[in-house]
């Protein structure tokens, strides 16, 4: 995968010969064209193309392979809504044919044709795309909601009596990963070792390979199970589709689930946590019922969707996109941030997006993420019931503390620490009963006549204290009994 910067100021070493940054002519290549792995601040980057070139412009990648950035709100959604221009097959991108991208280009596993839906067209795109939703169509919202919630609480009980926690680390890179486990059909293989495996497949490290050798080891593994042994779990629905898919094209395909919902639903949950921590008006809105958690998510998609830019579209004949002339077999990047803050469709960027889906995070067309709810769920319902166990959270740093870790594709953050009162651990198991019914008052009596006065008494020698009232027994309502049990406490 694309190497990426762990520099919390963005500044990095470059090789003699080459411009230092800060220097005009840093990042740039033949013909003045802007490289973008080697950009410090992609954002700003974006915006100065988008000035220079309009909704398209021209770009290098590594090894100065060129590529059209495409900026444009509009712009992007034609892309990915007209399978007749456009498709995901690499094989028809020029710079491969040409020889000028080599096996080992930092790219290439985003960009490599795979037999997967991803990357098919036409009838055998049907056949495969049709499969993975048919079995998605199976999965039980409403139970995967309650998971979700359990999930949750087991998480925060491992650090609830400390005071203290890291949210990257100990929460959003652990739940989705928990979730999506349990919809395959895998909760067994849910741990430490396999977050840190497509933790680490996703970096690119040295052992790379390896993490992702141990992924589809698990997956084929299940493959074989659910052939054998049937349940109802995604597995074994993608596996009885009609569209008979091959055991190698299940592995496949339970990898692209659980790593795409498990990557983005991640940087999701980070993203959201972190401006309910930082925003002050962000979290007072939440707080005071003017914005919902499932507002806040969809606002969090405007702003920082978890794909800043997705591998690859690539022309199918010689057209025209946002005034640039694109040849057949030009390359382009899906690009959802700079998408998102087009200045024709967000000319104010601190208005509220509140109920706006048009945002580009999930993409479009016939290669639209297809597990788009899944992830609002996981992120929706996870930081609801994180803000319930601690309301108190407070960042244990201060917001200029924070960094990430940037690349092409995406913006992770590294760490978000917190800190609040240390707080018992919950019994994930309990299940919502029926309240106890408190005892009836005696018969009600009406009467307009004036009580008779009570007969004179001599007076205590020691004034009494009249016992105090009890307090009166607040029962639940119907409502707020069938949210506890909606989120599974």
């Amino acid at each position: 995968m694309t190497p990426e910067s762990f520099s919390p100021t963005g500044t990095h070493d470059h090789p003699p010969g080459t411009p230092p940054p800060g220097c005009p002519a840093h990042g740039l290549g033949p013909g003045g064209l802007h490289r973008l792995h080697e950009a410090e601040d992609l954002d700003g980057l974006y915006e100065q193309l988008r000035e220079q070139h309009g909704p398209v412009a021209p770009v290098l990648l590594h090894d100065d392979v060129p590529m059209w950035v495409v900026l444009g709100h509009t712009e992007n959604l034609h892309m990915v809504r007209t399978p007749s221009q456009y498709c995901r097959d690499s094989r028809i991108w020029n710079p491969l044919l040409e020889g000028r991208v080599k096996p080992d280009h930092p790219l290439m596993p985003h960009i490599a044709w795979q037999p997967i839906c991803s990357h098919a067209e036409g009838d055998e795109h049907l056949r495969l795309r049709g499969a993975v939703t048919g079995a998605m169509s199976t999965i039980d919202h409403r139970g995967m909601r309650r998971h979700i919630n359990r999930s949750t609480q087991r998480l925060v009980n491992r650090f609830c009596e400390e005071g203290s926690a890291e949210l990257v680390g100990q929460f959003a890179e652990h739940l989705p990963m928990a979730v999506m486990c349990e919809i395959l059909g895998m909760a067994d293989e849910y741990g430490d070792r396999i977050v840190e495996a497509a933790r680490d497949m996703l970096k690119g490290t040295e052992t790379a390979i390896a993490s992702n050798a141990y992924i589809m080891d698990a997956l084929m593994r299940l493959t074989a199970q659910r052939r054998a042994r049937p349940e109802e779990d995604l597995a074994t629905h993608l596996i009885n589709h009609p569209a008979r898919l091959t055991d190698d094209e299940i592995g496949q395909h339970l990898r692209v689930v659980l790593i795409a919902a498990y990557e983005a639903t991640a940087n999701l949950l980070a993203n959201v946590l972190r401006v309910v921590l930082t925003d002050p008006r962000f979290r007072a809105q939440l707080s005071g019922g003017q914005m919902t958690v499932p507002e806040a998510v969809e606002q969090s998609l405007w702003d920082e969707p978890p794909f800043s830019t997705v591998f690859a579209y690539f022309a199918k004949q010689d057209t025209e996109l946002g005034g640039r002339r694109i040849s057949r077999g030009d390359g382009l990047l899906f690009a959802p941030a700079p998408g998102n803050v087009d200045p024709r469709v967000r000319p104010d960027l601190s208005a509220n997006m509140m109920g706006n889906r048009s945002h580009l995070a999930f993409g479009g067309g016939p290669h639209e993420c297809p597990g788009a709810d899944i992830g609002r769920a996981i992120a929706e319902v996870g930081v609801d019931a994180l803000l319930m166990r601690l309301p108190d959270v407070e960042l244990d740093c201060s917001e200029e503390e924070l960094y990430w870790r940037q690349s092409i594709a995406a913006r992770h953050l590294v760490e978000l620490p917190v800190r609040f009162a240390p707080k018992p651990p919950q019994d994930v198991k309990q299940r919502p009963g029926r309240a106890t019914v408190p005892p009836q008052r005696a018969a009600w009596q009406v009467s307009t006549a004036p009580p008779a006065p009570a007969p004179a008494a001599e007076p205590p020698a020691f004034p009494r204290q009249a016992p105090p009232a009890p307090e009166p027994v607040r029962q639940d309502g119907a409502w707020r009994r069938f949210l506890r049990w909606w989120r599974g406490y």
